[in-house]
């Protein structure tokens, strides 16, 4: 019962995640005088529809259709002339280059919000954190020293990449290949850097047993105030948008094999266990809340990829005709775009069938 109310919450949270991405959407393109024919929160058959027909700016004499849908996963901002030029002056794609773009980053920006709200909102609960500072080593570690690493030093960059928060040392020590990693520590109060330590993982003696890792211990940390949980969940949101990034970098250069890759099914199946199997309700909440801030930085970056039909696509559409309008004073044709746009977005469907063909086995194999 608790897995399924876990499931049914995190299924709710996707489509919060989707509809507040539209949302972004909507809301500039009626700021910006952009004509929008139907804004829904869910899909599927309407279970309630209004157009408000006031005579407020946003509103525009009730030319939108406001519907809530039966399914609570996703929603939508139909615009005018999205596809192509449909002749209405108001139409999107009858707008300046600044405006489309304005229009199609908002989805992704309210993403991020979102996630930040989630993971600052998560933080207040949190007293103390786990802070980078090294405060003993496993026994046979072979880098103790002035010219090496010595007890208090705080760990600020690993191979080039800032510490932000605690996890970050660990993640980032992990990717090394063991030849040389590059660190930079800070030293009361001076910042030292130490290249090419051949750190890796190994096996070390530490409290009367075998510690495989890379010799570090942290065991220091720190009493947050107010200020200091906010910007611990400020610290981590942003955090998120270089992990997706990494994520993205790992798949790419096949460190990380496609058949890795995870959908909705397999995000809620994870998402819901890790939920159903914490101790206490309230921190499979917080479990839960902490995954969707991660996925909400995730779809925030995602949809701004130059990948024809997501937003990143559309976006390179505007700036490529603004570059070949400038040179030969000629554009795309809306059509051949649309094209464009409807091919990819079969493809991202069959990859997204796949994924979840791919989850599904996962589940019951």
């Amino acid at each position: 019962m608790a897995r399924f109310l876990y499931i049914l919450l995190v299924v709710v949270l996707f489509g919060v995640l989707i509809a507040i991405h539209e949302f972004g959407h909507f809301i500039t393109a009626k700021l910006l005088g952009v004509k929008v024919n139907e804004f829904a929160i869910g899909m599927g058959p309407a279970l309630w529809q209004s157009r408000k027909g006031k005579d407020e700016p946003w509103d525009n004499k009730g030319e939108t259709l406001y519907s809530l849908r039966l399914f609570p996963i996703g929603g939508y901002c139909a615009m005018e002339g999205e596809d192509e030029d449909t002749g209405d002056p108001r139409a999107f794609s009858r707008q300046k280059g600044w405006k489309k773009i304005v229009i199609l980053c908002a989805g992704s920006f309210m993403n991020f919000v979102l996630g930040l709200i989630i993971a600052v909102a998560l933080s207040l609960s949190i007293t103390q954190i786990r802070v980078p500072v090294i405060t003993q080593f496993a026994g046979g570690f072979q880098h103790q020293g002035a010219d090496g690493l010595m007890v208090g030093d705080r760990i600020v960059e690993v191979d080039g990449h800032g510490i932000w928060v605690y996890g970050d040392v660990q993640n980032y020590l992990a990717r090394n290949d063991g030849q040389g990693v590059d660190l930079v520590v800070e030293r009361d109060g001076t910042r030292l850097v130490l290249d090419d330590l051949p750190m890796g993982r190994y096996d070390y003696e530490f409290e009367g047993g075998l510690y495989h890792g890379f010799g570090l211990i942290f065991d220091a940390v720190e009493e947050l105030t107010v200020t200091g949980r906010i910007k611990y969940g400020a610290a981590q949101s942003v955090d998120f948008v270089r992990l997706v990034w990494m994520s993205l970098g790992d798949l790419v250069t096949g460190r990380v094999a496609v058949s890795e890759l995870s959908g909705v099914i397999g995000v809620v199946d994870v998402v819901s266990e890790e939920g159903a199997k914490s101790e206490t309700a309230a921190q499979g909440i917080f479990n839960v809340f902490s995954f969707m801030a991660l996925i909400a930085v995730n779809l925030a970056v995602m949809n701004l990829l130059p990948i024809p039909a997501l937003d990143g696509g559309r976006i390179f559409f505007v700036l490529l005709n603004g570059l070949i309008y400038a040179v030969a004073r000629r554009r795309i044709p809306e059509r051949y775009e649309g094209y464009v746009h409807a091919g990819a977005f079969v493809v991202l469907l069959a990859l997204m069938a796949v994924v979840a063909l791919h989850d599904v086995w996962n589940i019951f194999v």
